[in-house]
């Protein structure tokens, strides 16, 4: 049954599929039990009936993960452009319908790179040049008090990768630990998808955010968010050298390796209040 489009907002189904299965396994004492396991399904998205790729997915939010896909890779401007997002799992397929007004599709669906995401995540276009006009804010600062505040938050959270594993997670945050929306997939790179989808859909503005994953930082993870204008970056894994270019040339804060009250700020450190004690030198 589809959903009841709200003003300025595309007409959306509602197909979500469940995000755990239950099957059996035999254990190390030879017994079978029921345990959960994480949905992996293939869809296939088109736009304006043309096929551009085909997303492996938990399918909890196949509409945002399909609207933030194009979003992030500058194959629409706005959720305005959009006029419907359709998912139909009989066919394993999401048609979204735009307003008539995008132009040299074919150019851009052209050149992709498969990047290093699980799953391998697919980047259109030319975005690395496109990653020159992306302005961060620099007027904001978190306070790693919060930010413990959240990865406590984050570790609490009840999540399907602590049901069923397999899974990545994602979440948006304000910059006083407030967890905005949280949402998992089989790939990080879809989990990004998602929220930037549901960003668009609600309006939300990411220059006074924050953006957590579970995964590492990689090109494809700075380049998203930094196209979500979110001057914030925060993993409890390591990061690539690519990732650390990228997320220095924009101006991005990027913070890896945080769990308890642990963290590295590789760059972007000017943002961060340090407000924890420092540790006493000795005599």
């Amino acid at each position: 049954m589809a959903a009841k489009p709200r003003r300025g907002r595309p007409k959306l189904s509602s197909a979500a599929r469940p995000a755990t299965y239950e099957v059996e396994a035999c254990n190390e004492r030879g017994e079978m039990v029921p345990t959960s396991i994480a949905g992996e399904h293939p869809l296939t998205l088109y736009l304006d009936k043309r096929e551009l790729v085909t997303l492996m997915t938990l399918g909890h939010a196949p509409e945002a993960l399909a609207i933030g896909f194009l979003r992030n890779q500058r194959l629409v401007d706005s959720i305005a452009d959009i006029a419907a997002v359709q998912v139909d799992w009989e066919t394993d397929s999401v048609a979204v319908v735009t307003r008539g007004i995008r132009r040299n599709i074919a150019r851009k669906i052209g050149k992709k790179t498969v990047t290093t995401g699980c799953g391998q995540g697919t980047v259109f276009g030319d975005l690395m040049q496109e990653i020159d006009s992306v302005k961060l804010r620099s007027d904001v600062a978190l306070e790693d008090a919060q930010l413990f505040v959240l990865l406590e938050k984050v570790r609490k959270h009840e999540t399907i990768y602590k049901q069923a594993g397999a899974v990545h997670g994602c979440a948006l945050a304000t910059l006083e630990g407030e967890i905005l929306m949280f949402v998992e997939d089989v790939g990080r790179h879809n989990a990004v998808d998602a929220i930037a989808g549901f960003m668009w859909l609600d309006g939300i503005d990411g220059a006074d955010k924050l953006f957590y994953t579970t995964g590492r930082l990689t090109s494809e993870m700075v380049i998203k968010c930094a196209q979500m204008r979110i001057p914030f970056l925060v993993s409890r894994s390591g990061l690539t050298k690519m990732g650390h270019d990228i997320a220095r040339q924009v101006g991005l804060t990027m913070i890896g390796r945080a769990s308890g009250r642990h963290y590295l700020a590789f760059t972007g450190k000017q943002r961060l209040k340090i407000t924890a004690p420092r540790p006493t030198a000795l005599a």
